[in-house]
């Protein structure tokens, strides 16, 4: 291989990488002069001119001109009877200098050369590669699924990096095939065993912003700014938004004409549903707000604690906790607050307090129905055993048996 094959295989790894000229002729420059002073002990006397753009290297080896029989290091010293061969006007002391062609290196060293090249090339590709995703954590990728594991998948970016995207950051109904394109956003970049590791996430607030700003050009240019995202993946989350033009509505802008804007975000989501509320400093209607759909009809707040007890009309109770609980636990993750559900409203003298089966059911079993909203007989058997499994951390063994405890009330 001579020197022009030897650049040009390198000047191409280049222009695939993105590595600037610069770095890569310092590196070829550093790689040549190792091998040299490896074979001459010293590099000092030797001038590397690397040319990116025409693929080519040269070698210079300047040599100090002493008598005939002086000679004690040939690296370094060339005989006067061999330097007026080369320039009959030479004299002793003057510097001769001769390309060194890769002919000399021997067919060892060159490969040992290309060697040497390709693993410092791929060093500073992965470092490239690391500085350049970690300046992008948190912005949106598009790529390929290359590969799909049991708890990741491979996906490949459009210059063919790595980029992994484990099943915890997947969306639960999220299925992918090898070959088709999928978005999400970058969550963190590792260095492991000296190779970088980029790490994708579907499930991050980020990618619900970013998936805004693409579809809101309000919330893109500033005009509209999303002040907190709280999110149950695939099933729920909660956008609060603020605009600080008088004359744009936020929510209004975001959701779009019959729901357009909003329409291609939910779809990326899996269908995930997503309200969108005004941002208030005012904690009380920041509460009622982030409990959409269900309507309040007041709200006592605890700073020292930051709780806040919610009364409801009874109607409205399933609609402030949401299916599976999803609706009220995203609404004090959103507000920052722990929220108490109550009842409001008429009492059904017929109805019977949980309180009063205290020395039935377990007090920690009572309070468990309570923060489902559910602080009367009558509540806990509306809302059904299955409601409850899903709504509480309760067992359905131990749901099943408070049920027959209350029945037993009405059946007397």
């Amino acid at each position: 291989m001579n020197s022009l094959e030897l650049v040009e295989s390198f000047s191409e790894f280049k222009e695939l990488k993105s590595i600037d000229r610069t770095t890569m002729q310092h590196v070829l420059e550093d790689v040549f002069r190792a091998m040299l002073k490896k074979k001459f002990n010293t590099d000092e006397h030797i001038d590397v001119i690397v040319n990116i753009d025409k693929g080519d290297v040269q070698i210079f080896v300047n040599k100090e001109i002493v008598a005939d029989g002086e000679v004690e290091d040939q690296n370094t010293e060339i005989a006067y009877s061999d330097a007026v061969k080369i320039e009959p006007d030479f004299e002793i002391g003057e510097e001769v200098t001769e390309e060194f062609t890769f002919g000399d290196f021997g067919r060892r060293n060159i490969l040992s050369l290309r060697q040497n090249l390709i693993s410092r090339i791929m060093e500073l590709e992965k470092d490239n590669l690391y500085k350049v995703y970690k300046e992008r954590i948190g912005e949106i990728v598009t790529g390929e699924v290359y590969q799909v594991w049991k708890k990741e998948i491979m996906v490949l970016d459009d210059e063919g990096n790595e980029l992994l995207l484990p099943k915890s950051e997947q969306i639960p109904s999220d299925y992918f095939k090898k070959g088709e394109a999928v978005r999400a956003v970058v969550a963190k970049v590792d260095m492991r065993n000296s190779s970088p590791v980029i790490i994708l996430s579907r499930t991050a607030p980020e990618f619900l912003e970013r998936l805004f700003e693409l579809e809101v050009p309000e919330v893109f240019d500033g005009l509209i700014t999303i002040k907190r995202i709280v999110r149950e993946p695939g099933e729920r989350a909660k956008v609060a938004v603020e605009s600080y033009d008088d004359r744009i509505d936020p929510v209004g802008a975001c959701v779009g004409m019959k729901g357009s804007r909003i329409h291609g975000i939910v779809r990326e989501l899996k269908n995930e549903n997503i309200d969108v509320i005004n941002y208030t400093n005012n904690n009380q209607l920041f509460i009622q707000r982030a409990l959409s759909p269900a309507k309040i009809t007041s709200v006592e707040i605890n700073e020292e604690d930051k709780r806040a007890k919610v009364f409801l009309k009874p109607d409205q109770v399933s609609l402030a906790i949401g299916r599976g609980g999803h609706n009220i636990k995203l609404a004090g993750k959103l507000t920052g607050y722990e929220l108490d559900v109550y009842r409001d409203g008429e009492v059904d003298i017929d109805d019977v307090d949980l309180e009063e089966f205290a020395d039935e059911i377990d007090s920690w079993i009572i309070d468990e129905l309570k923060a489902v909203g559910c602080d009367s007989a009558k509540s806990v058997l509306e809302l059904g055993i299955e409601d409850l499994v899903k709504r509480t951390d309760l067992e359905q063994v131990t749901i099943e048996e408070v049920f027959r405890i209350l029945r037993a009330e009405f059946d007397n």
